[in-house]
């Protein structure tokens, strides 16, 4: 059996699966105070379904990270770069705590200039000063040598909660998208964290060992003890869990867009000839480039909750929210109170709505249900627009799957798929701003949990090869062993793949997915002493198959 958590900015969903189907589901509030209280409700609402019987894993996604950066409200983190000539790192600044600190290593992993040290303390004293805890180090070339961000991370650590350093975020060379990374990485980790800690806290009352891991923006699945450093790897997981869950409810072959909308915000995804699509070289964060490998995936602060507000131009939606709904208890009008108003939806106490939607719509001098519809209209205009967008983005550039590149393909979509509270309401509107079929699947409700449950256990690991040295690693598995200078990195990639598939299980090569590889020279003294090679590698992303005809009867 296998459980499936999601933990979103409104609700928090659990879902219980085994062969047969789903066997329970659960929605709770999202106490944002209290986060193992909203997780244990989840948890003990659904865990009593498996009737003793043993839960094999537990596989999470959620929204908490995602929605943080949306809605602007990260932890401040200090920015610590050093980048030496031929680039200025003012251009890729981030948040108001960032500093540039002097030094350089060049391309090969040579120091070419001392790292600063009174420029390095002064600006660990301003953040310190500020009340900063949590810090991204990053320096251009700090894959080839790390030690000025090791350096950095050390005059930190005695004030810092937690280091972000560059060279642990991936394995290319790409300074920007490492700065933006690394900087997000640390803004999240105590959201992050503090969701981590309400799981264990959660699964330890109930007595429910299993296997737990986090679902990863690229739909592989990650440890949770190794996703508590790496948390930038969480964000989108919400979407990517919409995503599977979607493709795991329905039998989608065409070109199609998927509308995940939320409390707090819209998650919005591409499916081409029904798989979804993947952005390999790293998704944009806020216009920020990163090196976050992720399912092609958008979010807009627009939900449920939203608040509604009357102005001079009309009505506005979002992007903020301050609580449930009116008919929840909430204490401004939301899209929620809308739908309802509108006559297209059912929760809660539909008296409050009506009430609090009729103060509202009197201030604007309009009738309520009319004031209602064009709220309704708002929305639906913003996730056309938002929809529209990620398209043209999309048909920009090559288009890749989560398995293969497709060539040539432009994404043309021929239906939606909406899940979410507001899904059922909007499709008719939806239906028409869009010109095509809308389709919201049964089980729509707790779509993400599905899709993390039913999220395929991913292995990865990382083959290092040092032909000058004559060595070859594998530190996942602890291998060390020797080679010769002839080796190359199809050599490398081969070793990688069967390893991989020795240690997962995997029966096959054909599964095994290169995240990130490269080769390079090693030069001393003038000549070519011997390549330095690298592959990672993961078992390709997907869906538990075994279970797929059990969901969709069920």
């Amino acid at each position: 059996m296998r459980i499936g958590l999601d933990v979103g900015g409104t609700h928090t969903d659990a879902v219980l699966i085994d062969r047969t189907g789903i066997v329970g589901t659960a929605k709770v509030p999202t106490d944002h105070a209290d986060l193992t209280a909203s997780v244990l409700a989840a948890l003990s609402s659904v865990i009593p379904a498996a009737g003793g019987r043993p839960i094999s894993s537990v596989n999470l996604s959620t929204t908490l990270t995602t929605n943080a950066i949306v809605e602007g409200t990260t932890e401040p983190t200090g920015v610590f770069v050093s980048a030496g000539p031929g680039i200025d790192p003012q251009e890729h600044r981030m948040g108001e705590h960032y500093y540039v600190i002097d030094g350089s290593i060049d391309h090969r992993g040579a120091e070419q200039e001392r790292l600063d040290p009174e420029q390095l303390a002064d600006a660990a004293d301003a953040c310190r000063k500020s009340g900063i805890r949590t810090y991204a180090v990053v320096s251009k070339f700090s894959l080839r040598n790390p030690a000025h961000e090791q350096q950095m991370e050390s005059r930190l650590l005695g004030q810092a909660d937690f280091v972000a350093a560059g060279h642990r975020m991936a394995g290319r060379l790409n300074f920007p998208r490492r700065v933006a990374t690394a900087c997000l990485n640390a803004s999240v980790w105590r959201t992050f964290n503090r969701f981590a800690d309400a799981v264990e806290a959660g699964l330890q009352s109930q007595n429910a060992p299993a296997q737990v891991a986090i679902l990863k923006a690229d739909g592989g699945t990650m440890p949770l003890a190794a996703a508590r450093t790496m948390p930038v790897q969480s964000i989108l997981s919400g979407p990517a869990a919409s995503i599977l869950g979607i493709a795991a409810l329905c039998d989608i072959r065409e070109d199609a867009v998927l509308l995940d909308i939320g409390g707090t915000s819209t998650d919005i995804a591409l499916f081409a000839k029904g798989t979804p699509l993947l952005v390999p070289e790293g998704i944009s964060i806020n216009g920020r480039p990163t090196l976050v490998r992720a399912m092609q995936a958008d979010s807009i602060a627009l939900g449920g909750d939203s608040v509604l507000r009357n102005s001079l131009e009309g009505i506005t939606v979002g992007p903020d929210r301050q609580g449930p709904c009116l008919a929840l208890g909430g204490p401004v009008p939301t899209l929620m109170d809308a739908c309802i108003v509108a006559g297209g939806s059912a929760i809660g106490d539909a008296a409050l709505a009506h009430a609090g939607f009729a103060a509202f719509a009197s201030e604007a001098r309009q009738e309520p249900a009319a004031h209602a519809r064009s709220a309704l209209t708002v929305a639906i205009t913003a996730i056309k627009r938002a929809v529209e967008a990620l398209v043209a983005q999309v048909n920009d550039r090559p288009v890749y799957t989560v398995h293969e590149m497709l060539h040539p393909h432009r994404i043309e979509p021929k239906k939606l798929y909406v899940v979410g509270g507001p899904a059922q309401v909007l499709a008719g509107l939806l239906a028409d701003a869009f010109g095509c079929e809308v389709v919201v699947p049964f089980h729509a409700p707790v779509a993400n949990a599905i899709g993390a449950a039913l999220a395929r256990t991913t292995a990865e690991l990382e083959l290092l090869a040092d032909t000058g040295r004559g060595i070859k690693l594998i530190p996942r598995l602890g291998i060390s062993e020797e080679i010769d200078r002839r080796y190359t990195l199809d050599d490398a990639r081969r070793d990688a793949a069967a390893a991989l598939c020795t240690m997962s299980g995997c029966a096959s090569a054909t599964d095994v997915q290169y995240l990130e590889e490269s080769s390079f020279t090693m030069i001393q003294g003038g000549r070519a002493t011997g390549k330095d090679l690298r592959v990672h590698c993961q078992i390709k992303p997907g869906l538990e198959q075994a279970y797929i005809d059990g969901v969709r009867r069920s």
